[in-house]
């Protein structure tokens, strides 16, 4: 017989996609030139030069068994002390290769951290607006996922109903920063109360309370934007990072998780994430791309093009009367709709051909997602429609 919950799933609809599918059904009738598709958060830029030419000196200069065979459970150690050395020499961290587990993207880090710091049944708790994806993921490692409600006029931390929130029960909570969906990014003055909370917490409840920290765009933040690095402020924090924004390489599924080596547990945690990838079929990423992250993990794509399109679409959109926080990294802006169902208001972008996902799937009601990762003249061409849809509603 099917499985009866992934069955069940198919009656969830993933919304972006869809609106990602609609909008290349609708390009066959009116031209893809007419469609203004800011549903997908797919990078558009290029990965710099020095990927394809490691890969290339790579290919011609190792021998095949070393690029396509199997890698250690942990992944190849040059790549897990090159990503130490990276995250030493850049944030003043004390990083071993032994406290780096080589993953498939940002989600295989989470996959393993949610399994390796966590029980089954354990509540974990996040922020609004958060990514979409945590439901399933936590669900898929039997963990009960609460989130906390957003301060909608920051979109910091709503520190009253964390606390309200945070209970024995609690054993790890996720913070992703800069934020998908409303690119904001934490401040140090949230993350360091959010530490102080936790070190509490955990003395008081007896436990520890692991902070898991989705980082896939942590470098890609606008100038003059304060972004701590969060696990210098909590020992107990678990980093899942991905190449696919910095390095502009989603499709090759490339990533990290690295436990702090203060940590409680610390060496334990690593240990047994490959005992994790035999039980969830994640045996590590590719051996070419590990061997290319020894000599690129430091690099990064030419990002300079999102905060250029942040800029000219955040002007344009307060000028129009939308309102909306300023977003200080990311490629993603997360206005208020202009009316209070989100899904209303992005039924009548779509009337226009502007794809745009509502906010409820972020946890976030009365809000919508732009993800600006496109070229800037579609920005500049797309201001037009955004601007007849706001005069359909301010009078």
């Amino acid at each position: 017989m099917i499985n009866k919950y992934y069955t069940s799933m198919l009656s969830e609809k993933d919304i972006i996609f869809e609106i990602f599918q609609y909008s290349q059904e609708k390009a066959k009738i009116v031209g893809a030139e007419n469609i203004y598709d800011f549903s997908l958060g797919n990078p558009s830029v290029p990965a710099p030069p020095s990927v394809n030419d490691t890969i290339i000196k790579n290919v011609r200069e190792l021998d095949a068994l070393s690029l396509h065979g199997y890698s250690p459970g942990m992944g190849i150690p040059e790549a897990r002390a090159s990503i130490a050395e990276s995250l030493n020499q850049k944030y003043g961290c004390h990083y071993q290769p032994e406290n780096i587990f080589m993953a498939i993207g940002a989600a295989g880090a989470l996959a393993h951290a949610f399994r390796a710091v966590n029980n089954p049944g354990d509540e974990v708790l996040t922020f609004a607006p958060c990514f979409s994806e945590y439901k399933p993921y936590t669900a898929g490692a039997s963990l009960k996922l609460s989130i906390v409600p957003a301060d909608i006029d920051s979109f910091q931390i709503n520190f009253e109903a964390f606390e309200q929130m945070l209970t024995p029960s609690v054993t790890s909570v996720i913070i992703n920063s800069p934020n998908n969906p409303s690119g904001i990014v934490y401040s140090t003055e949230t993350i360091k109360r959010l530490a102080d909370i936790l070190t509490a917490k955990s003395e008081e409840f007896g436990h520890p309370i692991y902070l898991i920290s989705d980082e896939p765009y942590r470098d890609i933040v606008f100038t003059g934007t304060d972004s701590p690095y969060i696990a210098n402020y909590y020992k107990n924090t678990l980093t899942c990072y991905s190449f696919s924004k910095s390095l502009s390489l989603p499709g090759e599924r490339i990533g990290y998780l690295a436990v702090n080596p203060e940590c409680e547990g610390a060496e334990n945690i690593i240990a047994v994430c490959p005992q994790i990838s035999r039980t969830i079929g994640q045996n590590g990423p590719a051996s070419l791309m590990q061997r290319t992250i020894i000599d690129v993990c430091g690099d990064t794509a030419d990002l300079s093009v999102y905060e250029e399109n942040k800029k000219i679409l955040y002007d344009a959109l307060l000028s129009y009367g939308y309102s909306c926080v300023e977003p200080g990294g990311t490629f993603y802006m997360f206005p208020r709709s202009l009316e209070p169902d989100s899904y209303a208001f992005c039924e009548k972008a779509k009337e226009k051909n502007l794809m745009l996902v509502p906010g409820d799937i972020f946890g976030c009601p009365g809000h919508f997602r732009i993800a600006y990762c496109v070229p800037t003249e579609r920005i500049q061409k797309a201001l037009t429609v955004f601007k007849e849809l706001a005069e359909e509603y301010i009078k």
